[in-house]
Parts: structure tokens; sequence; C-alpha cells
């Protein structure tokens, strides 16, 4: 805790004043400044470390979490609120989340989507085919509680199209085609109609002279970028400024008052006295090498982690400075990466481990958990069983030449895209790819033990054969299969391994971002030790502690962002829904 001495600032060395001040333009800054703006405060100042508009949320997949809203409603989906929360309760067991919070997100995630889609560009579609994360799950439901965002033109946001981070490399065709969540499934699995699909998009691109004149980038924005694309474009018609390249260094207070902010931009250290209050959308402290070893189950590495370069903790330490309490600090939202040589960022290593025909092994050549159900499923199992005389990290993913044939493979991509030849040398003198005739030769150029391999591989092979995978249980649930092959029987989950050359592909114990944080209450303020607010200061996003830390469904960390955010307006406004 800061001495008063230290923090106590005269009127008189403020350098400017705002109503509100929001750090971070992600889905829960963007959304906070906007709500603000439409309930009154219309002073408000938006703050970004960096030098575009984004941060995780544009490299994302994009999509939200949200039960009983009305775009599932117009698709006559049928849901409930009582069923929602029987599946959170579920899936909430044991974890450090207020029941307050859950009710909270419930009741106002619907209202969030409607405020936003009555007043601004902002638009969802609700995904009729995406699963809860745990379907086998009481009150789990096989769709409409995610939606993605509509995509949406970068020409619509002018010239500012420039300051847009772009979905991730992953989730773009050719490094240059954005695709929506629904066209990533149909083109991944190869279901029918994608090639159609693929020769369509490549077409729009091609025939987009204009636009080729100014970025190899394509017009149409998908995903991650089309929900920060239509917050931006409504902060931009409401002239709401963005100070870019400008840093929270701290919170200014007065007692336990939060009455503005001092930021450094350029070398410069500025105050910001702010009169209404101050929502910090910084996100996570994932690219902090010292807090993750400090928090996070080992092994941890920054380099491992697929969020933004620049989430360090700083609204997090702010917090901290002033004595606000924390939830959830050993925990991110994990998910295994492919760290791929000289490549920007990892890649989130989701889909293609579902995909039947291939399976994850440690270094004793043992699978460890089932490689379809979700990604954050997966690497809690990884670390559960992980210890150092038996690693689970790093990991390797095995397929067979069938397997590299029928489905797209991180940057391997398929045979006919990308054949063999064609592989970077770098990757198999990395170790990030390996490739052999037997599957004992694939283990030697691994490092890992052959013998369990071997068994492995053997075991993979039954199971496909009788459609019952005897360890995990790959396939018994609906989300498991949502990645999975519908054309492959008994069970659209497994497929043989037993066709050479045999390839391996390294995968790392990753993340997007962290999930502990400051804790909060209803209202997205922040709350000291003493279960007391900081008056003024609210959070929300990764830079606060999780409300589905365990991850239920698809958009389970914008969904939350976005709702508190909106959560934190009303709070600050007064205003009613």
């Amino acid at each position: 805790m800061q001495n008063d001495e230290d923090v106590a600032v005269t009127g008189e060395s403020w350098d400017r004043e705002v109503d509100v001040l929001v750090a971070g333009t992600g889905n829960g800054g963007l959304t906070a400044a906007l709500c603000n703006w439409e309930m009154g405060a219309t002073d408000v100042l938006l703050i970004e470390k960096g030098h575009k508009v984004g941060g995780t949320s544009a490299t994302s997949g994009g999509g939200i979490w949200v039960p009983n809203s009305h775009y599932a409603k117009a698709a006559g989906a049928e849901d409930s609120r009582d069923a929602a929360k029987a599946y959170l309760t579920n899936t909430l067991f044991g974890e450090d989340v207020p029941e307050a919070l859950i009710d909270a997100y419930l009741d106002n995630g619907p209202k969030m989507l409607r405020f936003l889609h009555d007043r601004t560009d902002v638009r969802y579609e609700s995904l009729e085919h995406y699963p809860d994360y745990y379907t086998n799950v009481e009150g789990a439901r096989e769709g409409h509680r995610s939606l993605e965002p509509a995509p949406v033109m970068a020409s619509e946001l002018g010239a500012n199209w420039r300051n847009m981070i772009w979905t991730h490399h992953m989730m773009r065709m050719f490094n240059r085609i954005h695709f929506t969540q629904v066209e990533a499934h149909t083109l991944m699995v190869q279901l029918p109609g994608w090639k159609r699909l693929l020769g369509r998009m490549i077409w729009d691109y091609v025939r987009d002279l204009p636009w080729r004149l100014r970025t190899s980038i394509s017009r149409r924005l998908c995903c991650g970028s089309a929900g920060v694309a239509r917050l931006y474009l409504s902060v931009l018609k409401r002239q709401i400024p963005i100070e870019f390249g400008t840093r929270l260094v701290r919170l200014i207070a007065e007692g336990h008052n939060v009455t503005g902010v001092e930021v450094e931009c350029n070398g410069r250290v500025q105050r910001i006295k702010v009169r209404r209050g101050v929502v910090l959308a910084a996100g996570g402290f994932e690219k902090n090498q010292a807090l993750r070893e400090q928090h996070l189950p080992a092994p941890t590495n920054t380099e491992w982690s697929a969020g933004n370069p620049l989430n360090e903790g700083d609204a997090l330490q702010a917090g901290l400075a002033l004595g606000a309490r924390t939830r959830l600090m050993q925990d991110a939202w994990w998910t295994t990466t492919l760290v791929v040589p000289d490549e920007p960022t990892p890649r989130l290593a989701i889909m293609e481990k579902s995909f039947p025909g291939s399976c994850v092994v440690n270094r004793d050549g043992k699978r460890f958990a089932n490689e379809s159900q979700n990604y954050m499923a997966f690497q809690k199992a990884l670390f559960k069983t992980h210890t150092e005389a038996h690693p689970n990290a790093p990991a390797w993913h095995v397929f067979d030449s069938r397997f590299r044939k029928n489905y797209m493979v991180g940057p391997m991509m398929t045979e006919s895209m990308k054949p063999d030849w064609q592989l970077p040398k770098k990757w198999f003198e990395t170790g990030f790819v390996a490739k052999a005739d037997t599957v004992r030769e694939l283990a030697k150029q691994l490092g890992i033990n052959a013998e369990g391999l071997k068994q492995t591989i053997a075991s993979m092979n039954t199971y496909a054969q009788t459609g019952k995978d005897e360890d995990f249980g790959r396939g018994d649930s609906a989300y498991d299969r949502y990645y999975a092959d519908p054309a492959i029987k008994p069970n659209p989950c497994l497929a043989p391994i037993d066709q050479p050359p045999y390839y391996a592909m390294r995968i790392e114990a990753g993340d997007f971002g962290t999930l502990g944080g400051l804790d909060t209450d209803t209202d997205a303020r922040v709350l000291q030790e003493s279960g007391e607010p900081l008056n003024g200061l609210y959070a929300v996003g990764n830079c606060a502690a999780a409300i589905l830390p365990t991850y239920p469904g698809p958009g389970a960390t914008l969904g939350p962002a976005m709702t508190m955010a909106y959560q934190a307006a009303k709070h600050i406004n007064s205003f009613v829904d």
C-alpha cells in the first residue's frame, strides 16, 4: 500500500482532466468506452500501450460465450437461465468464483449484447453447432451459446484500418485472407463444400484490386479483427480519443478513492485527473516471466504464450500498489501452442490434435489426456500428471501420411497444399517437426521412448477399430466430435495411425493469456483486501480475476470482459438498464 504522501495530489498538479479513463483497447476496453459514452460520460479517454487497437482480443477467435442472447432467441434456440446456471454450477464447482459474479454475468451478458446491438455497429452471429466445452454436464447445450462477430469490411474504418491488429495469422489463409470460425471448421476438417468455399474466398480476394493496392490483407475482416473493428468503428463515430504508445505507470489515490492516473508517452510523464472512474482493461501478465514464475505452474515460459507481447501485468501491479485483492493468480487460459521457427507469435494447437488418426504423447511415448477435449481441460490434464521424471511438456503430436494428406496440421497445412519438400529444413533441424519411415525411428529422432510410442500407436489402432478409447474416452462427448471427421466410423475422433511415413510436431505448454488478477464485485469495482471497493477503480478482462476460469464454452474470456465493462459503465453513470 502506498503512503498517503506518495499518492495525494493537489488539483494544481494535474496535467489535464477527463470523466472516465480506460486503459486498454481490447474488447473490454472498447466496450467500456462506448458504454460510458452512451450512458452519459462523454469525456472519455482511451489509452493504449501499443500503437494499434485490439490487444489479444484482435488476435483471438473473437467469440463470446453469452447464454440466452437475443441472437440465439431469434434463431429459435431452446435455452434458459436456469439451465445455464446449472451448467456453470457444475463446471465451476470448487473454483474461487463468488456466486454473485456468476449470477451478474448470466443476468447482464444478454443485456450488454442488446445494448450494443441497438446503439452501436457491434453485430454478432449465433453459432448453431458450436457446443459448450463440457457437454456431458447437466445444463450444457450443443449450440447457440457462443457467438462470433459478423464479418466487416476494413474499408469502413477509413484510413484508421491501419491502426488495427489483425486476427492471428493461423486464422488467415496464406496469412492474408480472414475466415470465420464456421469457415475454419469447414476448411480444416474438409467438410462437404470446402473446395467451393476455398475457391470463392480466393476469388473474392484476388478480384478486389482496389484493396490490393493498399494492403495484402483481405478487406473482409473476421474473428477477433471483426469484433474489435466493429467496436473501434463505433468509437470513431463518437470521436472518443485514443492515445497510442501510452503506458499506465501508476494509479493516484486519496485514501481509498482513486482520483487519477500517471501515464508515460514518448518519455514524458503526465498526471491525468479522472472525475468519475478509471477502468483497467489492459490484459494479464502472460509476458512477464518473473510474474509467471511467481504464480503459474511449471514449466512456464513467455515464449510459449500467444498473448499480446505488451501484456506484462501493468494494470495488475498498479492495483496491487493500492492494496487490491487478487484471485486465481495460479491459473491461465491454457492451450498447447506451436512455436514455429521464424513465426512472430505461437500458434494455438486446438483443432489439429482433435482430428482422427493422430495422438499426443510425452517423452515416455505415452498419451496423458483425451486429445479431442477442449484445449483448457487438455492442458490442465497435462499439468496434473507432469513431473520432472516423467514430463508432459514438451509433447508431440504424432500422425501418419494419411492424416497428413487429409487434414491441415498447423503450418504444415495438407500435403497437397505444402508437400514435404517445401517444409523448411529449420523445422527439422530445431526439432519442431520430425519424419520417419517407422515408429521406432520417429521416436529416436524425437528422443522419446520407442517402446512406449509403439505401444501407444498400437493401442490407438485398436481403438480405431472398436470405436472406444479405453484410456481417455476420446469421442465420447459432443465437443470431442466437433472437430472430428464425420466420415470416420465407428468413432469420428479415432482412425488408424499405420500409413508410413510417420510425422510428429512439437507442442508446448502455452496459453493465450492469464486469468488471475484483481478481485472485483458485480459492478467490476476493484476490491481491497478488506473486501471494500477502491472507489473510482474498475477492472475488466484479463487484468481482473476470471468469472469463468474453467472455460465452459467458446468465448468465455471476451463475454465476461464485455459484460463487466457494461456493468462498470452502469455504476459509473448511475445508469439503470
